[in-house]
């Protein structure tokens, strides 16, 4: 569109101290892609690791970092068919990743890391990257979908099937975690919430968790979730700190019980020992968010069941480090960010 007025965040380098904002020209729109006007952007705890250099250290810059935004398609590359101008969309994180199979290489189109970022006034999504945002919510809601709710889905609802009277442990009260509580809830499992504070439990069991443990006071809460079963173990354990903790998760689990790998908070390395892998046929699968078909069901369901995003605070865009600092203090679900 060659005109000055698209304000977008820009890493020079890593830090927070390197993160500045810019102000360039608004991009115009290839044959295939769409040119989205931003309303609101969602932060994972990601998108901090990604700005302190621990995730890609071999990112190139400049640099927009953050994947999760919602806006409205304001022009239309000459071939695009799926969109129209006015429509309200959000980016498929992973944006070479449609439906199926995975891409053989995982990651190498994936909004704010291997492709540029969502923290801009306008961003340009491809057309088969991109799906129409829930009717029911509004755009600060709507922004939280496209990490967190779809790795919660995909780890739920794709990668295997809910079977209502199962037990699913959630570990903590983040983005993900709370969707996963939901879903949950509307799954019919019980689900077990774990976190270090009593104040987030009872939220938690607000929004529907069958039972709680607080892990500082019972740092064996394996021991404590197979005591809540009767012996038996939990059916689903979502593991989102990694390192020794997964050694727990693995206890925790019942036979032919599944351990999904999403999130690494503690480490970036776990190991197990093999002999209950192997006797109670544990399933492990990492999680790397979802296709856009899912996304595109996950969507369905959550205008179905009623599903709202937790948010627990929403900053203005001119607050960018303030909200990615927030990250660091353990929100109860996610942080917000609005372009407007």
């Amino acid at each position: 569109m060659g005109t000055d007025g698209n304000r977008s965040w820009q890493m020079s380098g890593f830090g927070l101290s390197k993160l500045k904002p810019v102000n360039g020209e608004i991009p115009d729109p290839g044959p295939y892609e769409l040119l989205v006007r931003t309303s609101a952007v969602s932060l994972n705890f990601k998108d901090k690791m990604i700005v302190d250099g621990v995730l890609i250290p071999d990112l190139s810059f400049p640099f927009v970092p953050t994947s999760d935004a919602v806006g409205e398609i304001v022009a239309v590359g000459s071939a695009v068919s799926r969109f129209k101008v006015g429509q309200r969309v959000l980016g498929q994180v992973i944006a070479d990743w449609p439906d199926g199979d995975a891409p053989a290489v995982l990651h190498q189109h994936t909004l704010g890391s291997s492709l540029s970022g969502m923290l801009s006034e306008h961003v340009i999504f491809g057309e088969d990257a991109a799906v129409l945002a829930p009717a029911p919510l509004n755009d600060i809601e709507a922004a939280t979908l496209p990490i967190a709710a779809l790795t919660a889905w995909f780890a739920m609802a794709e990668a295997t099937k809910p079977v209502p009277g199962q037990t699913i442990l959630i570990q903590g009260t983040g983005g993900v975690s709370l969707f996963a509580l939901q879903f949950a809830a509307a799954f019919g499992l019980r689900a077990i919430v774990t976190s270090s504070s009593d104040e987030k439990l009872e939220r938690a069991r607000e929004l529907g968790a069958w039972q709680t443990i607080n892990y500082r006071a019972q740092p064996a809460w394996d021991e404590a979730a197979r005591a809540l079963t009767g012996g038996l173990g939990v059916n689903h354990v979502l593991e989102m700190v990694g390192g020794d903790n997964a050694r727990l998760s693995l206890n925790a689990l019942a036979a032919d019980g599944r351990l999904s790998i999403i999130g690494l908070l503690g480490a970036m390395e776990i190991s197990f020992p093999i002999i209950p892998f192997m006797r109670n046929r544990i399933v492990v699968q990492g999680i790397s968010v979802g296709h856009r078909r899912a996304f595109e069901r996950m969507n369905q369901a959550i205008e179905a069941l009623g599903i709202k995003p937790v948010i627990d605070k929403v900053y203005r865009f001119d607050e960018v480090p303030r909200a990615l600092q927030h990250l660091e203090e353990g929100p109860f679900g996610k942080i917000v960010i609005t372009t407007a």
